[in-house]
């Protein structure tokens, strides 16, 4: 895939800090009202507006906590009977803007992890929790399209701290009831490494 086609290839950093919020919709048509609401609501930057695979809606908006709390918080009550998910991350892991606008160059060491998620909402929560709680790189942050609207986020580091991380990452998915699988690959092959990139 083009990075040009990826949800967040030209996500702007100064607008997903220090948190940020977002609403996933089953419905174009409401995806576009709660778009207006969340902005109308509080003083955040509307980053997202725009469907994604497969024909549902996510709003990504940015700013202070408690205004990008205030605009989830009208989001989820417009979003209703669509709402698929919904997310707040209030201190932005440095690495998460990066890893979701394409793969970052970073050294590939030991261990690579991967983590499926069914929604957007909940890839950015677990791969925002997994890079917070060990020693990893945040390697990528896939979303939405060409996936069937699904997510995954890839890390590398020791095999212990990748361990760690993929499992922080994905119980946050289980808990919200979207994990789809998560894997770690001790000794990542020479082969799949040059794929990451």
């Amino acid at each position: 895939m083009e990075h040009g086609e990826r949800l967040g290839h030209n996500l702007p950093s100064q607008h997903a800090e220090p948190a940020i919020g977002l609403v996933e919709c089953s419905s174009i048509a409401r995806g576009y009202e709660v778009a207006d609401a969340v902005v109308k609501a509080s003083p955040v930057h509307l980053i997202w507006a725009r469907t994604v695979s497969p024909g549902n809606f996510v709003i990504l908006f940015g700013g202070d906590v408690e205004e990008v709390r205030s605009a989830l918080d009208r989001g989820r009550a417009v979003g209703a009977d669509a709402l698929l998910d919904a997310m707040e991350i209030p201190n932005v892991h440095r690495d998460l803007v990066a890893a979701v606008k394409g793969p970052r160059r970073v050294d590939v060491r030991e261990a690579v992890g991967v983590v499926e998620c069914r929604t957007v909402a909940t890839t950015l929560v677990a791969a925002d929790l997994a890079a917070k709680a060990a020693h990893v790189d945040l390697l990528e942050v896939r979303l939405a399209m060409h996936l069937g609207g699904k997510g995954f986020f890839l890390v590398t580091g020791e095999t212990g701290d990748v361990t760690e991380a993929v499992g922080v990452g994905a119980e946050a998915a289980r808990r919200r009831g979207t994990l789809v699988r998560d894997v770690v690959i001790p000794r990542a092959s020479a082969e799949l490494i040059a794929h990451l990139f």
